[in-house]
Order: structure tokens, then sequence, then C-alpha cells
């Protein structure tokens, strides 16, 4: 199995050795070429999802991502990644890949001084670790979006079809079930 991570900007260096400590062998997409080679899955990280969007456009890697995701690629996005997925920003900002009927609120949980760690359920998983970092939180979900878990009452996981987004940051967390759930389908 290789799983493509999305390697424009933020974590995902923290990412690949997640997946390279439970043996997932990695690649890294950084311009054309590389979305146009095999993989089996990807992971959209954590990082600035504005300026991951316009590198997106600026290295026509959008339409062609857009699209193996539509196919049926799993995904896991990850904090911006999760941004990244999302149909509609509150605010009114301009969706990026938009695969997922969710609205995503940006920075919700405010700058970063208002990170924290929390541990809640995540379902099928039980209590998980959970890391947010200038973090957004799913708003609206829309038909067949699965919610996975909250914090104060604010979604912060979901899951459809083939797309897993959570707020936070597994890979800060060393929170392996996230990865073998998004990767399941593989195994």
């Amino acid at each position: 199995m290789k799983v493509a991570v999305l390697a424009l900007q933020g974590a995902f260096a923290e990412h690949e050795r997640m997946l390279e400590n439970m043996g997932v062998r990695c690649m890294e997409i950084r311009q054309e070429k590389d979305a146009y080679q095999d993989f089996d899955a990807m992971v959209l990280p954590g990082g600035e999802s504005t300026v991951m969007g316009k590198l997106l456009r600026d290295y026509h890697l959008l339409s062609i991502l857009r699209k193996k995701i539509e196919d049926g690629l799993p995904v896991l996005g990850t904090c911006a990644g999760l941004i990244l997925l999302a149909e509609k920003l509150s605010g009114g900002e301009m969706p990026h890949l938009a695969t997922m009927p969710i609205t995503v609120k940006r920075n919700a949980y405010g700058r970063q001084l208002g990170s924290f760690r929390a541990e809640a359920e995540c379902k099928g998983l039980g209590f998980i670790p959970m890391v947010f970092i200038r973090a957004p939180y799913i708003e609206e979900t829309g038909e067949g979006v699965e919610t996975l878990a909250k914090i104060d009452g604010r979604i912060v996981a979901v899951r459809y079809k083939n797309q897993t987004g959570v707020s936070f940051h597994p890979e800060l967390a060393d929170c392996r079930s996230i990865y073998r759930m998004f990767l399941q389908p593989l195994m």
C-alpha cells in the first residue's frame, strides 16, 4: 500500500512518519506529475488552508486531486486538510477541493494561544487523544455525512463515503486509530 501526502505546506512530514511507523509506504505530492503517479490513498495535512489552496491551483493539482477523490480515492483531511475538502466555508470564502458536503468554520478555536488537547469519543474507536491548533470545526453536515466526534457540542470528525475529515492533528497525538480507520478499506 502506498499513501500520497500533500507536501505543499504544513505538517506533511509528521503524517509521513506516522504512516511509515505503521508500515505504510509514503510518497509526496509537490507538483502536477506527482499527482499522476499510482497511490492507494491520500492525506491532506494541517497547515495554512489559504496557502495550500492557492498552491493547489498554481501547481495545477486542484482538478486532478478532486477527480481522484470523486472517483473513490480514500482521503484523510486533518485541520487545514478538512478545510480543503469542505464544499462550503463560513464567511463566504471560496472552497478548494469541495468534495465533502460540509460547512467548515476556519480558525474556530481562535489563534495559536487557543490551541488545546482533549480526549473524546470517536465513533468506532472509543476515546482518542486530539490536538487542536488554530482548529476549524464543522458547522453543518450534508446528506450522507456521518458525524464521528464532537467536542463541547461542535463536530470535529466526520466521514463521507471515501473521505475522513478531522479538525485535530492525529499525527501530533500518536493517534494511529484514525489512520487505521481511514485505511481500513484498503486492508
